[in-house]
């Protein structure tokens, strides 16, 4: 896929049902999401929080008017590395109909350039450990499994 005809660009809150049914479009992010419509509440919140952080940058890529995939970035500063600023790239997903296209691709390639554009040193990811396809896209990339990452589910009952 050439880059012709894709636009990548920071997303607006008309993108959300489309960025929330990608976000639900797997086995995963079915038991994950909430795609019913009207949109919940706390996407709502979560959007106006993101968008009001100059550290976030929720991302969409569109093509003929389509949010066709979508991925979140965190600019994140810190004192290890000599000061480094670390790019996160999470909640990656591309549209069913342009997997395997070269759209992860393009998309990962523009990501990073904002990263460096930021001043970030290095460029990190978490993925599900089920995520094998997507293991091997990461691998392509040039990215490293060099550490082994942890979560905890706090509960609010």
């Amino acid at each position: 896929m050439e880059n012709i005809g894709v636009i990548f660009r920071k997303a607006v809150a008309d993108d959300l049902p489309a960025i929330i049914n990608l976000l639900g479009d797997d086995e995963l992010g079915q038991a994950r999401e909430d795609t019913s419509s009207p949109i919940a509440e706390a996407y709502l919140h979560a959007f106006h929080a993101i968008n009001a952080d100059i550290n976030q940058f929720l991302a969409v890529a569109v093509i003929d008017d389509e949010i066709s995939a979508t991925l979140q970035l965190t600019f994140i500063p810190g004192l290890a590395r000599k000061g480094a600023w670390r790019g996160q790239i999470e909640a990656v997903r591309v549209a069913k109909k342009h997997r395997s296209s070269g759209l992860g691709q393009q998309f990962f390639n523009w990501a990073i350039a904002k990263c460096k554009d930021k001043g970030c040193h290095l460029v990190q990811l978490t993925t599900d450990k089920t995520r094998n396809d997507a293991h091997r896209f990461y691998d392509r990339l040039g990215f490293n499994a060099t550490h082994e990452g942890y979560k905890l589910k706090i509960n609010h009952s």
